[in-house]
């Protein structure tokens, strides 16, 4: 390690947990750079485009119990909620396995449930932190979020999610007909049930929230630099240098929080991990007349609803194709199309200048579960991706993790079940 100045830290990726993570190494005073070939909070990114969700409650991995029963749905309907592309099939196949094991019984869903809890609690309270010390405060709010139902069979069909929700610490407050009404008046009627767990918040503008922490970064001191990482110069199993479209960039250690796009990287530091990408899509309703007070996901149609400083924001799917398939836009059509059932004051004949559509990658594990911990090449890198849906809301707890792991120190956080080894 050189000695003429604080111990230089290259941070790959300036997305949320790659800016959460820079600032985290600026406090403690490491020299930061920030490696990005993208715009901060820009299109091209998933924290540009996410839910919106702070949600601690989220901690339930997408694969569940029977869900290998649905797979051949997922493979003849490319429009369902979750679609597999054939054409990626094989190649998915080694993943797509793993992902069913991962939630095979009950007791597996929950031990991923005991593990994420703590990555996710009080999420809300330290984004608003992070958005206060960028001067951006008011985009973090907490009003909650609320999952609804036609009818309390349908809550009661998610009957394992909430009992294991209860079981690891989160609570919730259940809504009759009358008290939806209330709450929600512009909410179709045909939504008679709620559940309101109140320590969820979101994030008025994600893609600006990220943007804005970089901006901070660097009046800290942060480099920004818009070059791609290619990979690694280890010697003697010590990092010396990180490699770049550009040429070398020395540094004394290095986090790959490159999303989707960390595999490789993480493979160029000896760890060869099972990360793919589930495509999700959003469609924005521009000037939107009415909305929900609350940020809200229906059951029928498995999509976060939320006020954003753009417009009104609806998001989910998952498409299983890869990196480079080109987007299939009537699953963002399908978004709005539900949205505009959801709340029937909203015009049926909206203009397409109306109606922004996105589609991004989610970095996924097969488990649900990050990999955060030191790669197999060198203690010098570590890995930090593969947060699935709950990036967003993981990112203040993966950063003063990396933080502490940078500094020598055992995190608070049990990394345990997410060491990048799991998978050897």
């Amino acid at each position: 390690m050189r000695q003429d100045a604080a111990p230089h830290v290259v941070v790959i990726g300036a997305g949320i947990v790659g800016a959460a993570t820079a600032l985290g190494a600026l406090r403690e005073g490491f020299r930061v750079t920030l490696m990005d070939p993208g715009e901060p909070g820009g299109e091209q990114a998933a924290s540009y485009g996410n839910g919106c969700w702070l949600s601690p409650m989220s901690v339930i991995p997408p694969a569940g119990p029977g869900l290998w029963r649905k797979v051949p749905g997922f493979l003849a309907d490319p429009l369902g909620p979750l679609a597999i592309r054939w054409s990626y099939l094989p190649r998915v196949l080694p993943w797509l396995a793993r992902y069913l094991w991962a939630g095979w019984t009950e007791a597996k869903v929950e031990a991923a449930a005991r593990a994420l809890r703590p990555l996710l609690v009080g999420a809300p309270a330290l984004h608003k932190a992070l958005a206060e010390e960028a001067g951006v405060g008011r985009l973090i709010e907490q009003r909650g979020l609320v999952y609804i139902y036609e009818n309390r069979g349908q809550f009661e069909a998610e009957a394992m999610a909430w009992r294991i929700r209860r079981k690891v610490g989160i609570e919730w407050l259940e809504l009759g007909a009358d008290e939806m009404r209330q709450r929600e008046p512009e909410l179709d009627r045909r939504y008679t049930f709620g559940a309101l767990v109140e320590e969820g918040g979101h994030c008025r503008d994600p893609g600006a929230y990220v943007a804005a922490l970089v901006d901070h970064a660097r009046a800290e001191g942060a480099e920004l630099r818009r070059e791609a990482a290619t990979g690694f110069r280890i010697e003697g199993g010590r990092l010396q240098a990180v490699l770049t479209s550009e040429g070398e960039v020395a540094a004394d250690r290095a986090v790959i929080c490159a999303g989707a796009r960390s595999r490789p990287l993480a493979a160029a530091a000896g760890s060869r991990v099972p990360l793919e990408t589930e495509r999700g899509y959003h469609a924005m309703v521009v000037g939107a007349e009415v909305g929900p007070r609350t940020p809200m996901m229906p059951y029928d149609g498995k999509m976060s609803i939320t006020w954003t400083d753009r417009g009104l924001r609806c998001a989910g799917q998952v498409e299983i194709a890869g990196l480079e398939a080109a987007p299939n836009w009537k699953r963002a059509e399908i978004l709005r199309d539900h949205l505009l059932r959801c709340f029937p004051a909203l015009p049926r004949d909206l203009p397409a200048s109306r109606v922004k559509v996105w589609m991004g990658h989610r970095p996924s594990m097969p488990d649900g579960l990050p990999c955060l911990g030191p790669s197999a090449a060198s203690p010098d890198v570590l890995l930090a991706f593969g947060h699935g849906h709950v990036g967003l809301v993981a990112a203040p707890r993966t950063a003063h993790a990396v933080v502490d792991l940078l500094a020598g120190r055992t995190p608070a956080l049990d990394l345990q079940p997410f060491r990048p080894t799991r998978f050897a």
